[in-house]
């Protein structure tokens, strides 16, 4: 699952020789928000060269719903792109925008 945020493009897999889950991201500061704010208890923030998603941490499933639901009731913003330009600046906001217009093609 991919999740993007105001605060970190997240994605969420479970390992075939884990019980828990993996989240990884393409940035560790992304990483630490998701932990200072919402998931205290997300495992130490492991680098990786040569992976898919340089940086990963492991959180259990229940954890991990409860950071949601606590994420979902934070939501204070009418356009989504304009939170993430203010939290994390017009450079990620660019990017999200990409992606907005490459998904375009869902419609088609």
């Amino acid at each position: 699952m991919w999740l993007v945020t105001h605060f970190g493009f997240f994605s969420v897999v479970q390992k075939k020789s884990d019980d828990i889950l993996t989240v990884r991201a393409r940035t560790r500061g992304d990483l630490e928000a998701l932990k200072e704010r919402y998931v205290p208890t997300l495992g130490h923030i492991l680098k990786g060269e040569g992976t898919d998603y340089q940086y990963r941490a492991k959180v259990s499933r229940e954890d991990l719903a409860e950071a949601m639901q606590k994420i979902i009731m934070d939501i204070d913003y009418s356009n989504f792109k304009d939170a993430v330009a203010e939290k994390q600046g017009n450079k990620r906001a660019r990017i999200y925008g990409e992606v907005w217009e490459v998904l375009l093609d869902l419609e088609k």
